[in-house]
């Protein structure tokens, strides 16, 4: 019989395998894992080079019914654009409220991906208890910010005020045409 020792180390020779197949299909079989070094492992191939192994990645963290909010949660943290992007979006398909503080603050990173999906989140999420932060975020410099901003006021019932509609219609976009006309 295999002991969990030599079990969390084939699961984790597996996840650094340069065979792509072996790690999507490791992965598949993952979504209800409980041990900590393979959850970090996993989350930490959200910044892997492939786009197929970051989507399974995310569906295989979507998927885990088990408490993994620290986990995620303490990721918001990191160094990598991909890793902070998609933990964010992974707690709002979660629907995972504990996030949110944590999240809001991704609001001011300096990676436009970060900011648009940290937006997006709280409107997921329908964190109307940082509005104001959600509102802020009209005003960056970033099209694919505001429209995330944009869209997560809509989804937090919040009206847009004056100078937020002067600023959503000087992009002369149809996104916000649609979203000011709602």
């Amino acid at each position: 019989m295999i002991n969990k020792l030599t079990l969390e180390k084939n699961i984790l020779k597996k996840l650094d395998s340069s065979d792509k197949n072996e790690r999507m299909s490791i992965l598949s079989q993952l979504t209800q894992i409980e041990n900590e070094k393979i959850i970090e492992k996993i989350i930490s191939l959200l910044d892997d080079d492939d786009i197929m192994i970051r989507g399974e990645v995310f569906s295989t963290l979507v998927l885990n019914k088990n408490d993994i909010s620290t986990k995620l949660i303490h990721n918001l943290n990191s160094k990598s654009k991909n890793i902070k992007a998609f933990c964010s979006l992974i707690l709002a398909n979660r629907n995972d409220k504990n996030g949110i503080s944590s999240i809001s603050k991704l609001t001011d990173d300096p990676s436009g991906m970060v900011r648009s999906c940290a937006f997006g989140s709280l409107g997921h999420l329908k964190a109307s208890n940082v509005r104001q932060k959600i509102h802020q975020g009209i005003f960056d410099p970033n099209i694919e910010v505001k429209k995330s901003a944009a869209h997560a006021l809509t989804l937090i019932n919040e009206k847009f005020s004056n100078e937020e509609k002067i600023e959503l219609e000087k992009q002369d976009d149809y996104d916000f045409k649609k979203i000011l006309n709602c």
